[in-house]
């Protein structure tokens, strides 16, 4: 448990020290008007209280990426904790706190727009494009996951197309309402199940005393299938909602539209990435201790894992409030997902969003692809893993975009030229994006022998760098 510990220790440092160093890079402006107040229609720009947005933010943020990301990321081992840990504070949080706090001084420009200005227009229209794929990718599998819990965990005798239809339905009514009428109002009740998933966790930490296993005995690759399995890129991938996310960016956009002072932006942006952060180390922390007695159980999936640990360690009503938690972080991102879907594509084809029938338009489409997905995901075999893996990849992708724009944005913006602070984790997230599609061996990989592809990613990172440099840094 020591390692688990002093992991946790880290992280409120980490909010604490290094959250405010980048606080000050920024440059805060409390008097700056924020577009919630200038640009209020009572539906996407709408000014809310500091707690509600971190609640909301937290709650987009923490789907069931930092939970089965981190289960089956436990699956390599000790060196989860370090990624958790280490990616959390120096790129994740660094990640969601700019792509945040870039939108609010934008008139809350949505992701793309932002790409855009930094990135080039040719990288605006290619991520506007892929961004409404990925939140289909979101809304899917935040739609499956539930949905599968609560049939095989409340009512086996029903059919889970039952729960994909109630589940689908609610995501419609939060797309399209006022922020601060539904979603602003029920996530204080998902909070509570998640944080109270979370304290169960740590409380079994606390009676049971389970040996997890630590660091220092070494960081050896637990998976079944190491060969076609290596940490690296393979647990940069499957921890991404707990480490760094791309998905996070375009859900810090959407609160910033609702900031009334840039003041608040560590606090609901950097902050909300640290506890997410928490809550993947803890449920890592609970899969290594599993997969260490039962073996066996490291073919199981992330949320029959969730199971098997709510079984094994409480009573059935912790249990439910442990799966329930679960079954809210999954739903507290589906529908955010799709409201971020719905205002992409409202800034491309510049349509207001005030009239509910504009809303209708963008949508009642958006939502039958979504469906036919859906579909594809619960009948075809393996149609989930499949949803999965492109959900985890593009994911990845998106996050070594918004990491590059923002270390644009810094070289030209910052005085100080503290470009560094963002410029790391995007060679980082560049390698690891560009070295699964090489060396994975899943319907996305090219699948070439490791060390080859290692150096033609490796490749493809020194010249964006040297890309970077010329254009932005050593340019006359």
């Amino acid at each position: 448990m020591i390692t688990f510990w002093i992991s946790l220790i880290l992280l409120v440092l980490g909010y604490l020290i290094y959250g405010k160093f980048v606080e000050n890079i920024f440059c805060i402006n409390e008097k700056s008007v924020t577009p919630a107040v200038s640009m209020s229609d009572g539906v996407d720009y709408v000014p809310m209280k500091s707690w509600k947005l971190f609640l909301i933010q937290f709650l987009n943020i923490a789907g069931v990426g930092p939970i089965c990301g981190a289960i089956m990321g436990a699956q390599f081992g000790s060196a989860s904790y370090l990624w958790i840990v280490f990616g959390c504070i120096f790129g994740g949080a660094v990640h969601d706190f700019f792509s945040g706090m870039i939108s609010l001084r934008e008139k809350g420009a949505s992701l793309p727009e932002i790409h855009g200005k930094y990135l080039g227009d040719g990288i605006k229209q290619f991520m506007r494009g892929f961004m409404v794929i990925l939140m289909i990718l979101v809304g899917v599998v935040f739609v499956n996951t539930p949905a599968q819990l609560l049939q095989s965990q409340f009512t086996p005798n029903c059919s889970v197309y039952v729960w994909v239809v109630i589940i689908l339905g609610y995501y419609l009514i939060a797309t399209l309402l006022p922020i601060d009428k539904v979603i602003g109002k029920i996530y204080p009740i998902f909070g509570f199940l998640l944080i109270g998933m979370a304290l169960a966790i740590v409380a079994a930490f606390v009676i049971y005393r389970p040996e997890i296993p630590e660091i220092s005995d070494g960081l050896q690759n637990l998976n079944p299938n190491t060969a076609d399995n290596p940490i690296f890129p393979m647990m940069f991938i499957s921890i991404a909602c707990g480490a760094v996310s791309g998905f996070h960016a375009t859900q810090s956009t959407l609160v910033a539209r609702c900031m009334v002072n840039e003041n608040q932006g560590r606090k609901i942006f950097y902050g909300a990435m640290i506890i997410e952060g928490v809550v993947a180390l803890i449920w890592a922390a609970a899969a290594s201790y599993f997969y260490h007695d039962n073996p066996e159980l490291l073919t199981k999936s992330g949320p029959a894992m969730v199971g098997v640990i709510a079984e094994k360690w409480f009573p059935r009503t912790i249990a439910v409030v442990t799966v329930l938690g679960v079954i809210s972080a999954a739903i507290t991102s589906g529908d955010t997902a799709l409201r971020s879907g719905r205002l992409i594509i409202a800034d491309f084809l510049n349509l207001e969003q005030k009239s509910i029938n504009k809303r209708l338009r963008i949508a009642i489409p958006l939502f039958l692809v979504t469906a036919v997905f859906l579909i594809f995901s619960l009948a075809a075999p393996k149609g989930f893993a499949v949803i999965w893996q492109y959900f985890s990849w593009a994911n990845q992708f998106l996050a070594a975009f918004t990491l590059w724009a923002i270390t644009v944005y810094l070289a030209r913006t910052n005085t100080k030229k503290f470009f560094l602070v963002s410029l790391i984790p995007a060679l980082f997230m560049t390698m690891v994006t560009s070295s699964f599609l090489f060396v994975s061996k899943t319907c996305l990989g090219l699948f070439c022998p490791c060390t080859l592809g290692y150096v033609l990613s490796a490749l493809i990172t020194i010249l964006t760098l040297v890309f970077f440099l010329k254009k932005e840094v050593y340019r006359s």
